[in-house]
């Protein structure tokens, strides 16, 4: 099976133009085995409550079932379940929740969507793709900042993106290189397929769930047409001046060598996302002078430096290297850092007084939080605010292990006897923005 959708991917890749009419059989028993094996068994329940054990305890006849629905085109999806997870602004984000069977028709659908589609993306987009990651958009970002002749930064929103990705036009991007009918109806019914929220029946008449496994794919489809393709082929060529793009899923930022350029491109920006049925969220998308031309210009203005901006949780501003000269660093976005110390000390709490858990353990479990927290935000010149992370977390620690009794039980020498024998992990830097 991985062969087939190799030799699509290299049809693909070779004839950019060509339309794949027969691809739906491909979605058989074997590569539905091979879509069950590779599914994570720990994510939650859909409303059929089946989890991926249970699935398993007959599977050949459940795969045979779903294969032969398949075929006589009986298979209808079953609605998601619908959660709201909190965001940073007090506000919540919708997450769909799949029945098991339909993950496992949505995961045979992103592979032969990726092996149709993935050879026609550009290496400006980074999200939700084979061997690309947040920090290779960084390191191109970077790239662009100081490298090239970039003045001006886009620092662009699109507002509720994956719920109003627009049905017509998923589909008519889809058919633009494959127009086999069984794939087209699978992704139509998966649209289409609803929600259940607080156990009422609600149909999704735009957007594709956040939690489905084909939402990826799609979302990048359709802004390789909306914005990427239209970039690269339309803006960049007609240019006069530098011009740069980087997209990370929803969010992305340009970079202009002039002004006129780069408040043209935002305006018919606006203008292009609306026709595709997206709007940009205004609050948060801004056109900034940055860069080392905006540090020159300011000097001129007493007290005045050059505005930031934020991408993938990260702050960049305008600086200097040892040697002086200019540099763009980045450092942890204060909503990115107050969020992820207000889950520490909600996650503290809970293991420490709900649970019980011993002291050890907990520190144990918290080496392994700082870690992974290490790992994404470790980047070139952000060792300050991992430093202060590490920080907060041990004052949560000791607030929590205080509150454990009625009296005041620990103090600062405790906690530092404590982690000198069973310490933290230790801020480490992972990545270097400049790929060595």
């Amino acid at each position: 099976m991985e062969t087939k959708l190799a030799r699509i991917s290299q049809m693909s890749r070779e004839n950019p133009t060509m339309i794949f009419t027969s691809i739906g059989h491909l979605i058989n028993k074997e590569m539905l085995r091979s879509c069950h094996e590779a599914m994570d068994g720990d994510k939650a329940k859909g409303i059929d409550g089946v989890s991926k054990a249970e699935y398993e305890e007959h599977l050949d006849e459940n795969l045979d079932r779903l294969v032969d629905r398949l075929k006589r085109k009986a298979y209808y999806p079953q609605p998601a379940r619908r959660v709201e997870i909190p965001k940073d602004n007090g506000k919540t984000r919708p997450l769909s929740i799949y029945c098991y069977e339909d993950k496992l028709v949505q995961e045979a659908l992103k592979r032969i969507l990726e092996a149709v589609f993935e050879p026609m993306f550009y290496d400006e987009m980074m999200g939700f793709r084979p061997n690309r990651n947040c920090h290779m958009a960084l390191r191109k970002l970077n790239f662009m900042l100081e490298k090239e002749f970039t003045g001006y930064v886009l620092d662009a929103d699109i507002k509720g993106f994956f719920d109003h990705l627009d049905h017509g036009w998923i589909i008519r991007f889809v058919e633009s290189r494959i127009k086999d009918p069984n794939i087209i109806r699978l992704i139509r019914v998966m649209l289409k397929a609803g929600i259940m929220k607080d156990y009422v029946f609600e149909e999704t008449e735009e957007g594709s769930g956040q939690g489905s496994v084909c939402s990826p794919i799609l979302a990048n489809i359709y802004m390789h047409y909306v914005l990427v393709w239209w970039f690269k082929e339309k803006v960049q060529p007609k240019a006069r001046g530098f011009c740069g793009l980087v997209v990370y899923a929803d969010d992305f930022v340009v970079c202009f060598q002039y002004k006129d350029e780069a408040e043209l491109f935002y305006k018919k920006l606006g203008d292009r996302m609306e026709h595709f049925g997206l709007n940009l969220e205004k609050e948060k998308s801004r056109l900034i002078k940055f860069g080392k031309y905006a540090e020159r210009d300011m000097k001129n203005w007493k007290n005045r430096k050059p505005d930031t901006f934020t991408f993938l949780g990260f702050t960049h501003y305008c600086s200097h290297g040892r040697n002086g000269q200019f540099r763009v660093k980045r450092k942890t976005s204060k909503k990115k850092f107050n969020k992820k110390v207000k889950e520490m000390d909600m996650e503290i709490r809970e293991k420490l007084i709900v649970q019980g858990l011993p002291t050890l353990e907990v520190i144990k479990w918290l080496n392994q939080v700082l870690v992974g927290y290490y790992h994404y935000y470790g980047i070139t010149d952000n060792s300050v605010m991992l430093g202060n992370f590490k920080h907060k977390v041990e004052a949560l620690l000791f607030k929590w292990l205080n509150r454990r009794s009625q009296k005041r039980s620990y103090r600062w020498a405790n906690l530092y006897d404590l982690l000198n024998d069973f310490p933290l992990a230790r801020p480490k830097i992972y990545v270097s923005i400049y790929g060595y």
